[in-house]
C-alpha cells in the first residue's frame, strides 16, 4: 500500500513529539522521500497547469507544521536565506533543485554579511534535504520544479535573514 499524506503527518508529529530536533529531522526527510515515491500523492498535489506559488497541503496545530506545495517556474535563483529560529525539509517531486550551503565568515555582529559557499549539490526526484534553525542555503531551479517543502511553522511570521546584493557572496566551496 502507497504511504499517504495523512501517515506522512501523523508519523511527522509523532516524531517531532518524541526525538529532539537534530533527531527528527532526518527521520522526517527520510518519510518525505517515502511520500514523494508516492505518485498518486503527487499527482494530487501538483498538476502539470498549476501556476507556479505555494499552497498549504498540511498544518499540525499540536506542533506547528506546515507542509507545502511549491511549483518553481524555472530560470529562478534564490538568495541566500535562513529560515531563523526554524527548520525547513526540502523534496522534490519533479525535475531538480539546486541548493547551496553557505557559512558566515564574519563575526553576526558586523551589519555587513560575508558568505562562503560550503556545498553545492542539486536534490532530484524523490530527494529530500533538511535544514536545522539557522542553516543558510539558497534554491536554483533552472526549469520548472515541483517541490514539496515542510517547515516547523508559519515563516512568515518569523525574522529570517535573507543576504541581498551588498553581502559578499564568495563563491568558492
Amino acid at each position: 500500500m502507497a504511504y499517504t499524506l495523512d501517515e506522512f503527518c501523523a508519523e511527522s508529529r509523532a516524531v517531532l513529539k518524541a526525538a529532539p530536533l537534530p533527531n527528527a529531522l532526518p527521520q522526517i526527510a527520510g518519510r518525505l522521500a517515502r511520500l514523494l515515491a508516492n505518485p498518486a500523492f503527487v499527482a494530487a498535489a501538483f498538476s502539470d497547469d498549476m501556476p507556479p506559488g505555494r499552497r498549504v497541503l498540511h498544518h499540525d496545530p499540536e506542533t506547528d507544521f506546515y507542509v507545502l506545495a511549491h511549483v518553481q517556474e524555472g530560470n529562478k535563483t534564490g538568495k541566500p536565506h535562513s529560515h531563523g529560529s526554524s527548520w525547513a525539509i526540502y523534496g522534490n517531486a519533479r525535475e531538480y533543485t539546486e541548493m547551496t550551503e553557505w557559512r558566515r565568515t564574519n563575526p553576526e555582529s558586523e551589519t555587513h554579511a560575508v558568505l562562503q559557499a560550503v556545498s553545492k549539490y542539486r536534490l532530484g526526484p524523490g530527494e529530500t534535504k533538511a535544514y536545522g534553525p539557522g542553516v543558510i542555503h539558497s534554491t536554483a531551479h533552472p526549469k520548472k520544479a515541483w517541490v514539496i517543502r515542510v517547515t516547523g511553522t508559519d515563516l512568515d511570521v518569523l525574522p529570517r535573514y535573507h543576504f541581498g546584493k551588498q553581502d559578499r557572496m564568495l563563491e568558492q566551496a
